[in-house]
């Protein structure tokens, strides 16, 4: 494998994991029809840092969330949630796990229409039970900028606005790390950028961890750290990632015609 000065392909990191897979194989289906999704992959996503995971399309990045994440199952290997193995939990502590050590961001805001902003993002909190910390609460409506906000519904925003309260509601809880599956697929570019720097803000300010899988090296190129994906396999790491570098490095995936 080719690597630049700022690659590197090692499985680990200095520092404390907030997720990590080992040896992950996911198989789906059996026989002459079963698909490798993940092939005995090991990765660690550093605690406070912002992780892109990127690779071809079928490459497994989001199986490789998903089932860093618990929600998903590995036929092999481990999964980790700091130092919590998923696969030896039964249903209600995965469910607990990933109501309050985990938070999600999604294509789709999934955002209840009828709420407002404030109930929004707290909705996890509320269904659970508790309050949460309104310090940490209140904080963070200004980390995402909602505050002038918060009575509104989500009709009465912009898709981007949209996604800035799905982004604090998933950091609602102090969750140890998010896991953002192609949060901007539905943005325009500009309001993309304003939730990709979003992202990167929120992890700068208050130590949490965000792990993003997306096909765009624009995108990409907001986290601390790139990991490529190609065949359901860890095939690169990239530190100070820009688009032009992730650009380069991606296409050498593809196959000439």
């Amino acid at each position: 494998m080719t690597s630049t000065t700022s690659t590197s392909t090692a499985s680990t990191t200095t520092g404390r994991a907030a997720a990590r897979v080992v040896d992950a194989v996911k198989v789906y289906g059996a026989g002459d029809t079963a698909v490798r999704a993940l092939d005995g992959v090991t990765v660690d996503f550093p605690a406070g840092r912002f992780t892109a995971i990127m690779g071809p399309s079928g490459s497994g990045k989001s199986t490789l969330m998903h089932c860093a994440a618990g929600l998903d199952t590995l036929t092999s290997g481990s999964a980790f949630v700091g130092d919590t193995e998923l696969a030896g939990l039964e249903d209600r502590r995965l469910t607990l796990l990933r109501r309050d050590r985990v938070g999600f961001v999604f294509q789709a805001y999934n955002l209840v229409p009828t709420l407002t902003v404030a109930e929004n993002i707290t909705l996890p909190l509320d269904l659970a039970g508790g309050t949460g910390d309104p310090d940490w609460i209140d904080a963070l409506i200004d980390v995402v900028g909602l505050r002038g906000r918060l009575h509104h519904r989500p009709a009465e925003l912009s898709g981007g606005q949209q996604q800035r309260v799905a982004v604090a509601r998933a950091f609602a809880s102090r969750p140890e790390v998010v896991f953002a599956d192609e949060p901007t697929g539905n943005l325009d570019s500009r309001s993309g950028a304003e939730v990709l720097g979003l992202l990167g803000r929120t992890v700068r300010t208050t130590g949490r961890t965000v792990v993003m899988v997306t096909h765009d090296p624009v995108a990409a190129a907001h986290a601390d750290e790139v990991v490529f994906l190609a065949d359901g396999r860890l095939v690169d790491r990239m530190t100070d990632p820009t688009a032009d570098k992730v650009l380069d490095r991606m296409k050498a995936f593809e196959v000439p015609s």
